[in-house]
């Protein structure tokens, strides 16, 4: 069974930031997927659950309001594992070309009043939102941004070099 190229990522490495997950062609169109990493994997601690979930409902509603970038937004929601999010735009970008995007999104939670859905018509959990503590991540995650801007580390994805035999039988633990 091939390695999906999330799994093929050294998460004993990456560090946050916006990396290009992955690029797919859909018929005529191309689609991007970008890794938003806000938390360093297996190092720190990963994002709250309830606060994870107010910045999925106030990001996606910024990138999907955003005159510029609407139409070209296809999804934006949290990682499994709590690091961090996926945003998949129509078209092939780098991460560069998205940066602004993104630390405005996030730079638009301090501003919330609220968690927009968070209600029992519109969420299927809506009581589990915490956005407190979603201010405080988006903040540290912006500031990390802002920060790291010239550091083309945040844009680039450490790789896992795997060893395949003659055979074909790959190693996992590079």
């Amino acid at each position: 069974m091939d390695l999906i190229p999330s799994f093929s990522v050294d998460h004993t490495k990456i560090i946050p930031g916006i990396f290009t997950s992955r690029i797919d062609t859909l018929g005529e169109q191309t689609v991007t997927t970008y890794d938003v990493r806000v938390t360093k994997p297996n190092t720190e601690p990963a994002v709250d659950v309830a606060a994870m979930h107010s910045l999925e409902h106030i990001i996606a509603t910024c990138l999907r309001n955003d005159e510029q970038w609407k139409d070209q937004i296809i999804y934006w929601g949290p990682m499994g594992c709590l690091t961090g999010f996926y945003l998949i735009l129509k078209g092939s970008r780098k991460p560069e070309e998205i940066y602004e995007l993104i630390l405005n999104a996030f730079r638009s939670v301090e501003q919330a009043q609220d968690v927009p859905g968070a209600t029992a018509v519109n969420c299927g959990n809506y009581l589990m939102h915490n956005l407190t503590m979603a201010k405080w991540y988006a903040r540290r995650f912006a500031d990390y941004l802002s920060d790291n801007a010239g550091n083309k580390e945040i844009f680039e994805y450490p790789r896992s070099e795997r060893l395949v035999t003659e055979d074909g039988r790959q190693f996992f633990d590079s």
